[in-house]
């Protein structure tokens, strides 16, 4: 069932918006195992399944002793996990079992970074999936420099049913190249998330996401695919310089690949990262993107501008934090900034798509949903900034979003 679920989360957080400005984020850290679908159509499934599996017992059992494990008898995870132990990663692997081992590689880097920086260890939680996959959660709560940040990595197999599938065809013709929808097929969704809320209110808080969704063919190659991901920046007091240097590395990183990519997808990220109830912005923005498929670009060309994307975020973000982390703050300072992050939780709890699917997901894991909420927050009735103040030019932006570079 949790297989489903998965399906459920992955198609209900980014597949069938018809207009690309519109689609939304889906969320990397899958739900673990629990003991229900929240697709009905499903249901149907169910029951023929455990009643083959039950029928099918003692002659599976026959089988297992007087045979051996054909590649066809495996699932899309069982040949994964052989293929890793037998032959390892390496350029010429499947790009499901490439994007795995770079993302665990990158999170290990940027953990290692930000620990530099604060001078505090993460805390690591590794957990699995029984259907194949699982994640890595790191995080760091009340440090020396950042009061939380979270990098989390999850990787998730599963099989998507026939309702499912015809809903994603909708977008991605690839999934079903010949009209014929098939009845079922098997996914792989794998991302790395990552948020930093520092305590200075003068260093700002940012977050990033990169992800893969492919599904797989009988023989385990690769079927439909496409890239999500993005980076936006959430000060609570703006420094132009840093907006500027924040925008100007992600757009040197998509003019490599495409000059079209930064003005697409830093409009994208403005209207996605948008507090509708607020009528402003969640932070000054960055790039935010999805559904990149053979449409636009081929596979290796945008699993290049991934990379690149995700390995840019340390010199980009990090001589940010490390020129604002010991400036001087008054107390009202400080506590405009939990206004402001108060702002950012409402957010993620109101609007973000991936956010609410997964606390509305039965056996959700959820200490690794609301990984991204800062530590502390605020409300207060009515609060308005002084005008003419930089709170006031902050929320001016915020409002109006504008072209940095």
């Amino acid at each position: 069932m949790a297989s489903r679920r998965q399906a459920a989360r992955l198609l209900s957080q980014c597949k069938f918006r018809p207009q690309l400005a519109s689609r939304k984020s889906i969320s990397t850290f899958p739900s673990s195992t629990s003991s229900s679908s929240t697709f009905a159509p499903w249901a149907r499934y169910t029951g023929l399944a455990a009643f083959g599996l039950i029928a099918s017992v003692s002659l599976s059992y026959t089988m297992a002793v007087t045979e051996p494990l054909s590649m066809d008898s495996l699932s899309l995870a069982e040949r994964d996990q052989q293929q890793k132990k037998n032959e390892g990663v390496s350029e010429t692997s499947p790009m499901r079992l490439r994007m795995e081992k770079f993302i665990k590689e990158q999170q290990e880097q940027i953990v290692k970074a930000l620990e530099e920086v604060d001078g505090t260890k993460f805390r690591k939680d590794e957990w699995q999936r029984k259907e194949g996959g699982g994640g890595i959660t790191c995080c760091l709560q009340d440090g020396k420099v950042f009061e939380k940040a979270g990098v989390g990595v999850s990787v998730v197999y599963g099989t998507l049913p026939k309702p499912a599938i015809m809903k994603m065809s909708a977008n991605h013709k690839n999934i079903a190249p010949d009209g014929e929808v098939p009845e079922s097929l098997e996914f792989f969704a794998a991302g790395l998330s990552l948020i930093v809320h520092p305590k200075n209110p003068m260093a700002p808080t940012v977050h990033l996401n990169y992800r893969y969704f492919e599904t797989a063919k009988p023989d385990g190659t690769s079927g439909a695919w496409w890239f999500g991901g993005g980076s936006d920046l959430t000060p609570s007091y703006l420094f132009d310089e840093d907006a500027i240097q924040f925008h100007r590395d992600l757009k040197e990183v998509c003019d490599k690949h495409n000059k079209d990519y930064y003005p697409k997808f830093k409009k994208w990220c403005d209207e996605y990262f948008y507090n509708k109830h607020r009528g402003e912005a969640r932070g000054i923005g960055g790039i935010f993107f999805d559904d990149l498929d053979e449409t636009v670009s081929d596979k290796e060309n945008t699993f290049a501008f991934i990379q690149d994307s995700l390995q840019s975020f340390i010199p980009t973000y990090v001589p940010i934090v490390l020129k604002r982390k010991d400036m001087p703050f008054t107390e009202a300072e400080k506590e405009w900034q939990q206004i402001r992050r108060g702002k950012y939780v409402e957010f993620n709890l109101v609007h973000d798509r991936g956010t609410s699917f997964g606390l509305n997901t039965p056996g959700a894991r959820v200490e690794s949903i609301l990984m991204s909420m800062p530590l502390t927050a605020s409300w207060k009735y009515m609060h308005e900034p002084e005008p003419g103040s930089r709170e006031a030019r902050l929320v001016e932006i915020l409002q109006n979003p504008k072209e940095w570079v």
